[in-house]
């Protein structure tokens, strides 16, 4: 098991797709260890459950297999390889990310970046949007969200309320599953040790942490659709409300999670680190790092370890499945909304905002940008180059356009 989910984590590259393909070829196909009813089950139970799906998925599949332990080393095999690269990479970025070579570099990853988020964009909306219904949901969050700045927790919340009154009174047919825990014990054990960390910092009177914890806890709760569907909300808390980071380190964030294998929510790490380092140094910048990393991924644990054992019933309630499918298409207009954000402070290098509303100042589009914006589509949604390979030919395009104007 340490072997074939060592693998999975360090080859995770390529977003949730690429990752549950990859669980899929290795638990399902090679090693036969998941039926392919137990496993589509499982995905359904992901996606339902707020959190990166793919690393929720291979913490099941070691429940599955060895109980708890099993659970522990398949979802901290998954994120461990990527939260050490990017604790590297977030290091190198405070000391040398302003370099004017470095900045070029970047200038071909953001571009790279905004490709990317498009490409989620359309395979979620074409999973999603089935019906009117569906369209006006992704419409309104996406207007809430742009035009007006409803918080993406209320976004959340109504769209799944929507979902379930659409269900109507359909009546569950429960599948008895047998469980393997108490979900009462699971529920404080899991609980306490989320909690701890926080208890700590509170205790010594560190208020920046304490801030930070919070927070990243709260976004652990809402995570619904993925880490496109967050990141919106996340940049505006901590980059108009806390002020811990700027817009443009938050891009650069995103771009250097995307190099990186492991879930894409690995983002809050690299915010966390720069917003530390910021505030103390290096050593707050690693407290700061970790302490993102618990909090975001000791609820994964707790969601799977408390759900797990009863995964055929709650598959089997059909105003559950009513609320994660109104919930995706909400997530549609949310990473509309990121798509439309992320390309706007990209390629233009002044936005004001009226309102919530971004407006980008026309005279300020930054033409490189958008060439290599138009190379990564090509590379990627018509040549299908794959996301690592344009990655890397997007930023040594940057690289070079850098060397040659300077």
């Amino acid at each position: 098991m340490f072997r074939v989910f060592g693998r999975i984590g360090v080859l995770s590259f390529g977003g949730p797709a690429a990752q549950i393909a990859l669980m899929h070829s290795e638990l399902v196909e090679r090693h036969k260890w998941l039926s392919e009813q137990d496993y589509l089950r499982a995905l359904s139970l992901c996606m339902l459950l707020p959190g990166p799906e793919a690393m929720q998925l291979a913490t099941y599949a070691g429940w599955r297999l060895r109980g708890v332990a099993g659970g522990l080393l398949g979802g901290l095999l998954f994120v461990l390889p990527g939260a050490v690269v990017i604790m590297a990479l977030a290091l190198g970025y405070v000391h040398f990310g302003a370099l004017p070579l470095v900045q070029a570099t970047f200038v071909g990853i953001k571009a790279a970046v905004i490709v990317v988020v498009v490409q989620a964009l359309l395979r979620v909306s074409g999973k999603a949007l089935k019906d009117p219904a569906a369209w006006m949901l992704a419409g309104l969050a996406f207007l809430g969200l742009f035009a007006f700045g409803v918080p993406y927790p209320l976004l959340i919340l109504g769209a799944g309320l929507f979902g379930v009154w659409r269900a109507g009174a359909t009546a569950p047919q429960p599948i008895p599953s047998a469980t393997r825990n108490h979900p009462g014990r699971t529920l404080v054990i899991w609980g306490l040790l989320w909690a701890a960390p926080l208890a700590l910092v509170w205790m010594l009177d560190q208020d920046f942490l304490l801030q930070l914890g919070l927070f990243f806890s709260k976004l652990a709760v809402v995570t619904f659709g993925g880490a496109y569907a967050v990141l919106a909300y996340m940049t505006q808390t901590v980059v108009q409300d806390f002020g811990w980071i700027d817009t443009g380190q938050m891009i650069d964030a995103l771009g250097l999670a995307e190099t990186t294998p492991g879930p894409l929510i690995l983002v809050t790490e690299f915010v966390a680190l720069l917003a530390g380092f910021a505030q103390g140094g290096a050593t707050m910048a690693i407290l700061a790092g970790v302490l993102a990393l618990w909090v975001t991924f000791t609820p994964c644990f707790l969601w799977i370890f408390l759900a797990g054992p009863y995964l055929d019933t709650l598959s089997a309630r059909p105003r559950l499945a009513a609320a994660l499918q109104a919930i995706t298409a909400a997530v549609v207009g949310v990473i509309l909304n990121l798509s439309v954000w992320f390309a706007l402070h990209v390629l233009f290098g002044t936005v004001r905002s009226l309102g919530a509303m971004p407006l980008p100042d026309l005279a300020t589009l930054n033409v490189t940008a958008l060439g290599l914006t138009l190379l990564a589509a090509l590379l990627l949604l018509r040549l299908r180059l794959g996301l690592p390979a344009t990655l890397a030919i997007s930023a040594t395009a940057g690289l070079l356009v850098g060397v040659i104007g300077g």
